[in-house]
């Protein structure tokens, strides 16, 4: 069976509302067992090797739902080592953004202090990956995202399936509701 793992986003963690909606709903139906919700370093090689030793021995079968910044690192993942991965209003060109967070940022639920330099920019531009394989991609926007773009990520994706939500927020608001399809996305073979 499957693994389904959940990447949180940027200054998140695993005690984020999704990660454990998640984790909840797979509990409720008796698959924890199949559930992973790793703490993703901040720093982006760091998050790069993390994700590596991860993922590398499910040897593909493996769905990922990443959430924002978590979004980015699902699509080099999929990339790299198959499997499948469901896009939360992810972030698409991260890199672009960075300069926004230079400094001290405090971690929304953790309260752990990280410190963004410039450099993040150029370590998330060598993690960009183009989704190429379209059929393992789920793309999940809600237009009212006040953080990311939608459209970005709708035009990146473009020939993924898509769920384009009106209004809505970067919190993705109703999420629990789409976790049935969520699980069955992730049960889905996909040929290489």
């Amino acid at each position: 069976m499957t693994t389904l793992i959940y990447l949180h986003g940027f200054l998140s963690s695993p005690l984020s509302q999704k990660a454990q909606d998640t984790a909840a709903w797979m509990a409720q139906q008796g698959l924890a067992a199949h559930y992973l919700c790793p703490s993703i370093p901040m720093e982006p090689q760091a998050a790069e090797q993390m994700l590596t030793e991860l993922l590398a021995p499910l040897q593909g079968d493996f769905c990922l739902i990443g959430s924002s910044l978590g979004g980015f690192f699902a699509t080099w993942a999929v990339e790299k080592f198959g499997g499948r991965a469901v896009l939360i209003n992810p972030a698409v060109r991260p890199y672009t953004l960075i300069n926004q967070y230079l400094g001290e940022q405090t971690n929304y639920q953790t309260g752990e202090i990280h410190f963004i330099d410039a450099s993040f920019a150029d370590k998330l531009c060598q993690l960009e990956r183009a989704p190429s394989a379209f059929d393992r991609y789920w793309l999940l926007v809600q237009t009212g995202d006040e953080v990311l773009d939608f459209k970005d990520a709708v035009q990146w994706y473009a020939a993924s399936q898509q769920t384009i939500i009106p209004g809505g927020d970067h919190s993705f608001i109703d999420y629990p509701a789409y976790l049935p399809e969520i699980w069955a996305f992730a049960c889905q073979r996909t040929t290489n």
